[in-house]
């Protein structure tokens, strides 16, 4: 997702492009299937990127165009042969993750997402929410991809903009609610957009994701806005982490502000068999994060 939802994505010469910011905010860009672009890394440590189906322990241009040129092969990201559901779990409390177990108990009905190819896209399905969001850095900019759009079509799923691909996360979310979605869960990047998604549609579930280098007011305005937030390598959002309700994670934690955000997290708590420790504590725990944090 966008730090400006509203960007869209088209070289001068009207190919097909998209630019994601992947491993904190690395800019990739991707056109024609095609790696164009690695900007330059700005962290040097993540422990999720080690966990990758290729992992990233060497943080440099060439490490990260592997891995995303791996995701085109596994899944066709930024393709036509972009796979749009899945079932699996990544990470433990990733936000798809998350949306997916929201979704199983009753908690949201809808998520409003972005994907590539398709732009901003209201999923009302877990299959689609993880099969979007499950494997996705954060998408800048994007065009339209036709048998992606079909494809999440055919899946349940609900494209805003299928001409441009725009990603408008405060348009999907009165779209969601138009076509009669009443739990809706909105992921978002931008603290204004956040704002300005919770003024219009107070009920909602924000979800803040692709936190990397917020300044210390745009994050105060996130935290002030969202129900969960995942701090990626943000320096100012663990700090404001204290008055959060719940974390999740300790690496790249997620913390829910709200009740609504903690019984998002409690909830996919539930439904998992894997083993957990459940304390009372003061918030953040720290563990073994990204660095440098930004």
């Amino acid at each position: 997702m966008p730090r400006k939802e509203t960007e869209q994505a088209r070289d001068t010469a009207g190919k097909d492009e998209h630019i994601i910011e992947a491993i904190g905010r690395t800019r990739v860009v991707i056109r024609d299937g095609v790696v164009a672009g690695v900007g330059s890394p700005c962290i040097a440590e993540c422990p999720l990127a080690r966990r990758f189906a290729l992992p990233v322990t060497d943080f440099t241009p060439e490490a990260i165009r592997a891995n995303i040129e791996n995701r085109i092969r596994a899944f066709g990201m930024c393709t036509d042969r972009r796979e749009v559901t899945d079932t699996r779990d990544f990470v433990g409390f990733g936000a798809s993750e998350l949306l997916s177990a929201a979704l199983r108990a009753g908690l949201i009905d809808a998520a409003v997402l972005a994907c590539d190819g398709a732009g901003t896209v209201i999923a009302p399905t877990a299959p689609l929410i993880q099969g979007i969001g499950g494997r996705m850095s954060g998408l800048v900019s994007t065009c339209p991809i036709p048998a992606v759009i079909d494809r999440i079509r055919t899946a349940g799923g609900y494209v805003v903009d299928p001409g441009n691909a725009s990603i408008d996360q405060v348009r999907g979310a009165g779209a969601a609610y138009d076509l009669g979605y009443r739990k809706v869960a909105v992921t978002v990047t931008d603290p204004g957009v956040a704002r300005e998604v919770r003024r219009l549609y107070p009920d909602a579930v924000i979800v803040a994701v692709h936190t990397t280098g917020l300044s210390r007011e745009e994050a105060e305005e996130l935290v002030s806005a969202a129900d969960l937030v995942t701090v990626c390598a943000s320096r100012h959002l663990r700090e404001l982490a204290g008055s959060a309700l719940i974390q999740a994670g300790t690496g790249i934690p997620v913390f829910g502000f709200t009740r609504a955000g903690k019984e998002i997290i409690l909830a996919k708590v539930r439904e998992s068999m894997a083993p957990v420790v459940v304390k009372f504590d003061r918030l953040p725990v720290a563990g073994t994060g990204p660095e440098p944090l930004l």
